[in-house]
């Protein structure tokens, strides 16, 4: 790991982005709660903080940090055939939580998935990346 110790404690927020692109009677099922496996957002929503939560222990040099918020958000764009997932995450620390928003933003879509593919084998998980890191 990067030795951080002399940076100084900071307030940090991260936002990061990504979407899955399924098809429309998928995002039908979603939005009608008719998925087998229950509450298809409410468990990816759940399942991205808890990744947050714990993105120390998933990569190998990312320092584990005590986040103080995580929030995971869903956009259904009209188009009606994808969700975007926004993540942010904020902390006080020396160093940022840019790879807390990404994994959260990662483990929801990926939840999302698992929930939908028993209905929708063409799901897509694409352009996952950070919006913004601020620190002050």
């Amino acid at each position: 790991m990067v030795d951080v110790s002399a940076k100084p404690v900071m307030l940090r927020e991260a936002v990061a982005r990504g979407e899955i692109r399924l098809a429309k009677a998928t995002l039908r099922l979603i939005k009608s709660n008719q998925i087998a496996k229950g509450n298809v957002l409410a468990t990816a929503r759940l399942a991205g903080i808890l990744a947050a939560k714990r993105t120390g222990e998933l990569i190998p040099l990312c320092h584990p940090l005590p986040i103080t918020h995580c929030e995971v958000q869903f956009e259904m764009p009209r188009s009606g055939d994808r969700i975007v997932i926004t993540a942010s995450a904020k902390i006080a620390a020396q160093t940022g939580v840019e790879m807390e928003a990404l994994t959260a933003v990662s483990i929801a879509a990926l939840t999302i998935y698992d929930m939908c593919k028993a209905v929708d084998k063409n799901m897509r998980i694409t352009d996952v990346k950070l919006v913004s890191k601020t620190k002050r």
